[in-house]
């Protein structure tokens, strides 16, 4: 008998993935997914712990779902409540604390074991009467790797999809939960990835996002028994049948070396698109941060990446208001924005993680503070992706058009540089890379007429301006 799984996904890519994984793993014990709540007989909230209103955000929903539960009981079903992935492993027996209706907590590297949880829950309580949970706690970091343990994909994929390579961390940058809550650096082996490639691509996936949380720090058994680098693995999957377009994130700057640069020059199917997380343009917050890298190393990388491949586009990570930044902290890292032109990027307040060394430390911003800087500083970045846009229009670029949109007769894809494009067309069209002529740019999205009848080649289309690899 079909029961129904409802999956909320907080956070980064890799929690998206870990979302599908799970359905995967839960489909041969009946569950289907549904995007409504209330029909559902299991409730997954998969989360995440980079910032705290990321785990606020949780409990509220968590608040939520309490009345749903108590109903269901009542009525002599049942509904059991899960909450899985960073804010699982970070706060373990704490969500039960807070949460108590809650029935199984388990993190990222243990929701392979989910059949077995579900089992336990589901003998721990017989319907009827109060909604308490099942307070299972499954948060241990398990010997074996979870890849090992998850089933083959077997449905049909999106155009788009993610696979993940690598997991954990090992830098300990000091504002980041990440190694605490995905444990250490593990690299799958490169078969492994092809095979699971191949298969995607099988299922209709015709782009793949290789996902890590240091990605580029990927380093796994190749083919011939030697080891291989990020770079060596995206030119062996350059080599899958119909695999048109591959991206990867989130790459640290330490981990960028010559071959994966070459790489964006030598493989094709490699899309000119890069997130490469900087944080701060202050040398003094980078090694309070303990990153491990300055500002003119990321600008020499920079350089490098542009000499290497001219149009390659630039997303980061930046954070404002780190404990004791100054005004002079500050501006360095606008100076940096400015100098280096980003397509896109994303900007947060710090907030402490508790465990990490800059929750403790003495000296923290003023909310206001770094309130005012976070709006100087997106609107920098948002005038540089507002012209990185507009550069885009009037010219013939490759799409890959990925679903429907939201109106009648309309298509949406994405250009190499990760731009969301609208045109009118026929949905027979989804998975195809056609050339588009640009006509119109948003701050997030471009708008298009596909040519009639013309398919590019791998390629075959390029911006064709060395320029367009920073913002004006």
């Amino acid at each position: 008998m079909t029961k129904k799984l409802h999956l909320k996904t907080y956070g980064c890519q890799m929690n998206v993935y870990d979302s599908a994984r799970m359905a995967d793993v839960l489909a041969p014990l009946g569950y289907a997914l549904t995007d409504v709540a209330d029909e559902a007989d299991l409730v997954i909230l998969n989360t995440c712990h980079i910032r705290e209103k990321a785990g606020e955000k949780v409990y509220s929903e968590l608040g939520r779902l309490r009345p749903l539960k108590v109903q269901r009981r009542a009525e002599g079903g049942d509904l059991l409540l899960a909450v899985a992935g960073c804010v699982a492993q970070a706060e373990g027996a704490e969500v039960v604390r807070r949460a108590p209706h809650v029935d199984i907590v388990v993190g990222p590297q243990s929701y392979h074991q989910l059949p077995e949880l579900i089992a336990r829950a589901t003998r721990a309580a017989a319907p009827g009467g109060p909604a308490p949970g099942r307070g299972i706690v499954a948060t241990d970091f398990p010997v074996e790797s979870k890849f090992d343990s998850l089933p083959q994909q077997s449905e049909p994929q999106d155009v788009s999809v993610f696979l993940a390579v690598q997991e954990g961390c090992d830098k300990f940058c000091t504002f980041c939960v990440v190694p605490y809550t995905r444990g250490a650096e593990y690299s799958r082996p490169a078969a492994d990835i092809l095979a699971e490639a191949r298969r995607l691509v099988t299922l209709g996936a015709r782009e793949i996002t290789l996902l890590g949380q240091n990605v580029n720090a990927w380093h796994g058994a190749g083919g011939s028994g030697g080891e291989w680098g990020l770079g060596r693995l995206i030119r062996a999957l350059a080599e899958v049948d119909g695999l048109r377009r591959i991206r990867y994130t989130t790459s640290h700057p330490r981990d960028m070396d010559d071959d994966l640069i070459a790489a964006h020059a030598d493989v094709p199917q490699l899309m000119p698109f890069l997130h490469l997380p900087v944080q701060s343009g202050s040398d003094r917050l980078l090694a309070r941060m303990n990153r491990r890298h300055t500002a003119d190393d990321y600008r020499r990388i920079v350089d490098r990446l542009r000499a290497t491949r001219p149009d390659i586009a630039l997303s980061s990570d930046f954070i404002v208001g780190y404990p004791g930044e100054s005004d002079a902290d500050f501006a360095q890292t606008m100076d940096l924005i400015a100098a280096t032109g980003f397509a896109q990027a994303f900007s947060f307040k710090y907030s402490p993680r508790p465990g990490t060394p800059a929750a403790s430390e003495p000296v923290q911003v003023d909310e206001a503070v770094k309130a005012g800087r976070l709006a100087a500083l997106q609107d920098l970045l948002r005038t540089q992706q507002d012209a990185f846009n507009r550069a885009t229009v009037g010219r013939r670029v490759p799409v890959l058009f990925e679903k429907r949109g939201r109106h009648p007769g309309q298509l949406v894809g994405r250009t190499p540089w990760l731009q969301s494009v609208h045109v009118d067309g026929a949905e027979r069209l989804i998975g195809c890379e056609l050339a588009v002529d640009i006509e119109a740019a948003g701050t997030n999205s471009l708008a298009g007429r596909i040519v009639t009848g013309e398919t590019t080649g791998l390629g075959a289309v390029a911006m064709g301006a060395a320029g367009m690899g920073a913002a004006a």
